[in-house]
């Protein structure tokens, strides 16, 4: 256990069994090396303890990090990206994400939360009709919602997905690419492909496009329609117009779910156009059927670099 965590800025943590603590330190230290950066703490290795040293807030959360990490890896016999990940956060926000209930989608994979902010968003898909997710790239804003729809497709809860994106020019032109209008239009939708492509064998996901229980469509395809019994997800929605937003929003029939995630950092759009999603989080905000969730950098669960990179481009 920490001796004097408390009121000291400097503290110490058994080493449980040697070879967990190799796992809880990762490869060449790469776990003991975000652990450090994460929770702002100096750790060091002192025969068969561990030594914490730096503010007392800090050296409190990774004392107990670090008891846990190495029950965790006794445990289970091995620690993983995820697992180092959802334990910082846990220890960050005070809240055990690994409670949350996992998302089951296909060949038995189960989908968790990695941080307190998925957490509650998580909680908001399974609890609202219409979610507006907004965040930094990497935190799972769109993986998440693709998963619960995932799930509501298996269940039979709902009978189809429908995935839409914008095709706005990210600074490139639509009109110099190769192929016909869907060969220009395929590398919008890609991400959402390779979502599905993590969530069911390739064979499963051709054919639910073929029996159209699965739609992966630029936003324009969906003028005109009303979507019944469907899980509808917009990708990318900081690149809609305010009557894009509006008219997306309005394709919702009945026993439908939509869920909007985007960007704010990122638009497209030109400069005297204003965002849908950022018009929608102001004009929607009083519905309380609505659930809107802001994650931020903590919540970043791709490769530790990322979080540098939107730290230093913000």
């Amino acid at each position: 256990m920490s001796e004097n965590v408390a009121n000291n800025r400097e503290a110490t943590v058994a080493v449980i069994d040697s070879k967990a603590l190799l796992k809880v330190f990762g490869p060449s230290d790469s776990n003991l090396r975000r652990i450090r950066a994460e929770l702002g703490v100096k750790v060091t290795l002192d025969g068969n303890k561990i030594l914490l040293r730096g503010d007392a807030d800090a050296v409190r959360r990774g004392s107990h990090l670090l008891e846990q990490l190495q029950r965790l890896a006794l445990r289970n016999g091995h620690l993983d990206a995820d697992d180092i990940q959802r334990a910082i956060s846990e220890v960050l926000h005070g809240k055990d994400v690994s409670n949350s209930k996992p998302i089951d989608v296909y060949n038995g994979k189960q989908i968790r939360a990695k941080t307190d902010g998925q957490a509650r968003y998580l909680e908001l898909l399974r609890s609202k009709a219409i979610v507006i997710c907004i965040g930094p790239a990497g935190t799972g804003k769109t993986y998440l919602a693709v998963a619960k729809a995932v799930e509501a497709l298996k269940t039979d809860t709902v009978k189809k997905i429908v995935l839409v994106r914008p095709a706005v020019e990210a600074g490139e032109s639509l009109g110099f690419l190769p192929g016909d209008l869907q060969a220009k239009i395929n590398p919008y939708l890609r991400p959402l492909f390779d979502a599905l492509a993590d969530m069911m064998d390739r064979d499963m996901l051709k054919r639910y496009m073929e029996e159209d229980r699965i739609e992966v469509i630029p936003l324009a395809y969906m003028r005109g329609r009303t979507l019944n019994n469907a899980s509808i997800i917009l990708d990318e929605a900081q690149n809609t117009t305010v009557a894009q937003m509006k008219m997306f929003l309005t394709r919702m029939g009945e026993s439908s779910t939509i869920t909007v995630c985007g960007d704010a950092t990122q638009i497209d759009l030109p400069e005297n156009k204003r965002s849908g999603l950022i018009d929608a989080r102001q004009r929607l905000k009083q519905i309380e059927a609505i659930g809107m969730l802001q994650l931020n950098r903590s919540d970043i669960v791709r490769h530790p670099l990322v979080q540098q990179i939107v730290n230093a481009y913000e």
